[in-house]
């Protein structure tokens, strides 16, 4: 399954947005548009089904409905997230819906103004019910999170559940204490990368270090071998075999990788881990612009048989040259004094019109996005 549609309402910088989604999404646009905002409209439904974490606790970390809330936000107070999630539009009576809308009381606390689940045309919830009028309280806490209350949309938490965030910070994932200090950001930084792989099954770790192994030596050519391999105090830490002018080659561990030959493992094993939908923030960054050409390739291929949805914030012209890439695909953010607009690149005519001429998406649409001024930065220092 994938998130088929994306639906928000005065959610960080977007005062409106409504987009459908493919199975690949790439979303590009200028800085502080709000590429990162829009992500984390994905992890925060996801957030909501952690144990230990629910509606509360997800909003807490970012700073409650306040923080959350588009400053252009004027006529409604409400944040609305609204998701149709499924295989094919071909198929309506199969398509889920779940949407949430929040408010604040007066004491500053979140509350349910509405959450709705339906699957084509029947209603499986829609609150406030008479319960939720009777007792307010209530309202703090989502169905979608209690284990009792989501049993008629299972099938809605565990898919919410699986979306995966990636975008690792090389320091973190050296760090011999990243596990002393493990909390629900372990796998979104990276600080808990080399755990995942050390208690993965086996076979199933041998397996994906040989395929990670081959796809890395195209970027790095002396590299041969990769394990992982436990420390005298149980820390686990992956090691690549490199190839010099001595006659053995030399053991590394992941304190010597470069910057971008952690991100591109990390990268790796994330595609082949999980079915649930992908978020990459930024994937091209300290990769070569050869290697970051051929990612969306890469990502089509590992992904085709799973059907698994990625979705991939950029700047990066080399990754959105590739010419499979699809006007449906791509996602363009518009800031504006009214909050960011986001649109298909295929609702617009001028875009379409260069595809066809056979410029890749690059040419066609990144100079829409950049900032008009862009060029008064050369006038720095004048």
């Amino acid at each position: 399954m994938r998130v088929m549609r994306l639906t928000l309402e005065n959610w960080r910088n977007f005062t409106s947005v409504d987009v459908p989604l493919e199975q690949r999404v790439f979303i590009a646009g200028p800085n502080a548009a709000g590429k990162s905002n829009l992500l984390d409209a994905f992890r925060f439904l996801r957030d909501i089904t952690i144990p230990g974490g629910g509606l509360q606790k997800a909003l807490l970390d970012r700073g409650g409905v306040s923080k959350v809330r588009c400053l252009a936000a004027r006529r409604h107070p409400a944040v609305a997230l609204d998701v149709r999630i499924g295989e094919s539009s071909d198929d309506p009576e199969s398509v889920w819906r779940y949407r949430l809308s929040i408010v604040q009381d007066n004491q500053r606390r979140p509350l349910i103004e509405e959450e709705r689940v339906e699957r084509g045309r029947r209603k499986l919830l829609v609150r406030p019910d008479d319960d939720d009028r009777d007792d307010r309280e209530r309202l703090r806490q989502t169905h979608l999170e209690g284990v009792h209350t989501n049993k008629p949309f299972r099938l809605v938490h565990e898919f919410l559940h699986s979306i995966k965030y990636l975008h690792v910070l090389p320091p973190l994932v050296r760090q011999p204490e990243r596990l002393a200090h493990r909390d629900l950001t372990g796998e979104t930084f990276g600080s808990d990368f080399l755990e995942q792989i050390a208690r993965s099954p086996t076979r199933v770790q041998q397996s994906r270090l040989r395929r990670i192994g081959d796809a890395l030596r195209v970027a790095v050519p002396q590299l041969r071998d990769l394990r992982i391999e436990k420390d005298e105090v149980g820390f686990p830490h992956l090691e690549g075999r490199y190839e010099h002018w001595r006659p053995n080659a030399g053991w590394q561990r992941e304190d010597q990788f470069s910057d971008g030959t952690l991100r591109l493992m990390a990268l790796l094993w994330a595609v082949m881990d999980g079915a649930g939908p992908l978020l990459l923030e930024e994937p091209e960054l300290n990769l070569h612009p050869a290697v970051v050409r051929f990612l969306p390739q890469m990502l089509y291929k590992a992904t085709a048989r799973s059907r698994r949805q990625v979705v991939v914030s950029t700047h990066s012209p080399d990754l959105l040259r590739d010419e499979g890439i699809a006007s449906v695909e791509t996602v363009l953010l518009f800031p504006h004094p009214n909050g960011t607009r986001a649109s298909l690149a295929h609702d617009d005519q001028t875009i379409r019109s260069l595809l066809q001429d056979g410029q890749s998406m690059a040419d066609a649409a990144l100079p829409r996005t950049a900032p008009r001024e862009a060029h008064q930065l050369a006038m720095f220092g004048d």
